[in-house]
Parts: C-alpha cells; sequence; structure tokens
C-alpha cells in the first residue's frame, strides 16, 4: 500500500514531494516585446500594486507579466501577456528556480484571469492557448486585439464554464471583483486607446501616478474653498480663524 501524503497546513505539497523543476526552462532571455505591448503590460499591473486593494476577504495577489505559467512540471510553459491570481503570496527566496515561475503546485491553484495582447497572428491565441488555458482550469481569458490582427472585436472576453470558454455578455469580472475596459488616453506620453483595470461604476484603477495627481488636485480644491470661505467671512467683517 503506498503511504498517504500530508498536505501542510496552507494545504501544500510538503517540499519532500514536490516535483523537480531543475530542468525547466523558466526563463530563456528572449526580448521581452514590443514597445506598445510592453507598456500596455505595466499599465495591467502597476496599477493594481498602487490602488487596488485586493478582493474581500484575499490576503493578497499577484499579477504579473510575461511569467511561465507551469501546470505540470512535464509540459513546458505558456506564457501570458498578464495574469492575476488571487490569494497567493510570493516565496520570500524567489531567486530560487523552484519560485521564480508561476507553479501551481508551488501557489497551489492557477491564476483567475490570463490577458493576451494581440500585435501579431503568431500568439495563436484563439487557438493553442485556447484551449491550454481551458485546460489549465483558468476562470477568465481575455483577449486584447488593438489593431484587430484576428479580425474580431478589439476586446475578447471568456469565462470557463465546465471545461469551455464561453463569450462574456458584460465587462465585470465578479470572481475576482474588477471589471475591464477600454480607455483612450494618454499613458506615459502616448496617446492610444488602452485596456484598463476598472471598479464596478466603470472608474480606471488609477497608476500611482494618477492617484498622486488626483490628492494633489483634491487638496488644491480643498484649500480654494477654505480661501473663499475666509473671503467671505471677511467680508462679513468677521476674521477668520487661521
Amino acid at each position: 500500500m503506498s503511504e498517504s501524503i500530508i498536505l501542510t497546513e496552507d494545504g501544500l505539497l510538503p517540499e519532500d514531494v514536490l516535483p523537480d523543476v531543475s530542468q525547466l526552462v523558466t526563463e530563456d532571455d528572449a526580448a521581452v516585446d514590443n514597445l506598445p505591448s510592453e507598456k500596455q503590460q505595466r499599465l495591467l499591473t502597476e496599477p493594481l500594486y498602487s490602488s487596488w486593494r485586493g478582493a474581500n476577504n484575499s490576503p493578497g495577489f499577484l499579477v504579473a507579466a510575461n511569467v511561465g505559467l507551469f501546470a505540470s512540471s512535464y509540459q513546458p510553459a505558456i506564457v501570458p501577456d498578464v495574469f492575476l491570481s488571487l490569494d497567493v503570496q510570493v516565496a520570500e527566496n524567489w531567486w530560487e528556480k523552484r519560485h521564480r515561475s508561476y507553479f501551481f503546485w508551488e501557489f497551489g491553484k492557477p491564476p483567475e484571469v490570463v490577458i493576451e495582447i494581440v500585435s501579431n497572428r503568431e500568439g495563436n491565441e484563439t487557438g493553442r492557448k485556447f484551449l491550454e488555458y481551458a485546460r489549465m482550469r483558468i476562470l477568465y481569458y481575455i483577449i486584447f486585439d488593438p489593431s484587430q490582427q484576428l479580425g474580431g472585436e478589439v476586446l475578447q472576453m471568456y469565462e470557463l464554464q465546465g471545461r469551455q470558454y464561453v463569450t462574456m455578455s458584460e465587462q465585470w469580472l465578479t470572481e475576482v471583483e474588477l471589471g475591464l475596459c477600454l480607455w483612450e488616453g494618454v499613458y506615459e506620453g502616448k496617446r492610444d486607446i488602452w485596456l484598463r483595470w476598472c471598479d464596478a461604476e466603470g472608474n480606471v484603477i488609477p497608476t500611482g501616478a494618477e492617484r498622486a495627481e488626483q490628492e494633489r488636485a483634491a487638496k488644491e480644491a480643498a484649500l480654494q474653498r477654505a480661501e473663499r470661505l475666509a473671503a467671505q467671512l471677511r467680508a462679513l467683517g468677521v476674521e477668520p480663524e487661521v
């Protein structure tokens, strides 16, 4: 009779039975991506760390770009442009090879969201990746095709139902408590139509720079209101308290 395996307190496999990852290719030193895609990836990662508190009752999250997803130690990674995973934490010693990629057995679950940014027809976003992400049990699959290379809509959103993806009728990801929307504006000096995270009211999740500007504008508006009130009091012969 085979010996049973006892999981750790957090539901993960103990280290002595984890797969050997020494032969897996976790990075290949290839060029990251083209300039528009690289900037779009950053716009989908940085705002969540700068301005999002995470989903309710979620102790943490990981959003990353160009990091391999390993569902099995026997198959090569599939590398989405961006993924989001809730209720996970990156290992303290993340330079160790067994922590440098997103190994499903290491994090205990697949990511909730994967996003592909289409810049050509070589990525097979509606073919192999469509099937692979479903097989990995990733709940939401998003395809952003700004130049419509695939001949469909600019934004295509899918939700896993059973073993297959079905087209979503809305842009709100219920299980993640985030939405995705198309936003026309300037980001890091480039005006374009961007894919952005948003809240339930459709407000984009601000970048760190946007949030700082919002806070500065709010303080300036409050100061102006105070100055107007002080002027009105003086006009009535009342000296306002400093």
